[in-house]
């Protein structure tokens, strides 16, 4: 494509233009932000979730927008429902694997539903889905992008998330073995690590004036992350400018998993 008239050199690389991505998880907070952040760079974004009447009305103010964008039902734990959207959508350039859920409890305290209950839905449906969608894009021989939304717990061990951690760590483990795999295929798989990320799955947590005060001397910049926050990395590797980059766990985290504040100002 050549660039219009005033365009800056390679920008050109951050459209999404003529590009197809799903997004699984996008019903609210970093889903939908990513939703939105590609639609607004010119990809047809497919918006899939369990809400459906929340998927209705985001898709609406997309298409309100001037933007390219539809809907569809999608649970991860149905196979059924995971195999209808893998075949009946319009073929996928892009692929966006946030659905997640978490419990947040002393290790010796998880029930053996809670456990199943975080696998089938971080791992089991999500490996489903990828493995549907990834066989299409192999076979239809024009390359592809996957990004799963990890977490810090792949890089430092935190308390009382021990099963949610076990989870992204097989997503962290997956992202690097498929971007082996199917890269003959010129399918790039890359994880984005959130840090500290305010959404309705932490809101509760985040009141505690104890855990925000803690906040400012835990990482370089002393401000919760919001979902907005990754949406620059989630349109990078969506698009040509990460035809480079795979099997990469790339941390949005405001310095937290790589730094660590202190009192001493360096004038003493």
């Amino acid at each position: 494509m050549t660039p219009q008239a005033g365009t800056p050199a390679g920008i050109e690389v951050f459209s999404l233009a003529g590009r197809t991505a799903l997004v699984a998880g996008a019903s609210r907070g970093i889903g939908l932000a990513i939703a939105r952040a590609l639609a607004a760079c010119g990809a047809h974004t497919i918006l899939a979730a369990r809400s459906a009447d929340v998927l209705a009305r985001c898709t609406e103010e997309l298409r309100d927008a001037g933007l390219s964008a539809e809907w569809s039902h999608l649970d991860t734990t149905d196979h059924a429902s995971v195999t209808r959207v893998a075949s009946e959508l319009p073929a996928l350039d892009v692929l966006v694997n946030i659905v997640g859920t978490n419990v947040r409890k002393p290790f010796l305290d998880y029930s053996s539903e809670e456990y199943r209950s975080l696998m089938e839905t971080n791992v089991s449906g999500l490996v489903d889905l990828t493995q549907q969608v990834g066989r299409r894009m192999v076979e239809r021989g024009c390359g592809g992008k996957i990004i799963f939304i990890g977490s810090l717990v792949v890089h430092i061990g935190v308390p009382y998330v021990s099963v949610y951690a076990m989870t992204k760590g097989a997503l962290a483990a997956l992202t690097k073995a498929l971007a082996a795999e199917w890269a003959p295929f010129d399918i790039q798989v890359n994880c984005i690590i959130p840090g500290l990320i305010l959404t309705g799955l932490n809101a509760q947590m985040w009141e505690s004036q104890e855990m925000r005060d803690w906040l400012v001397t835990a990482q370089a910049n002393p401000r919760l992350g919001r979902p907005e926050d990754l949406v620059p990395m989630a349109v990078l590797l969506a698009g040509r400018a990460s035809d480079y980059i795979t099997g990469q766990l790339i941390a949005i985290d405001g310095g937290y998993t790589t730094t660590k504040m202190w009192p001493f100002r360096g004038d003493t």
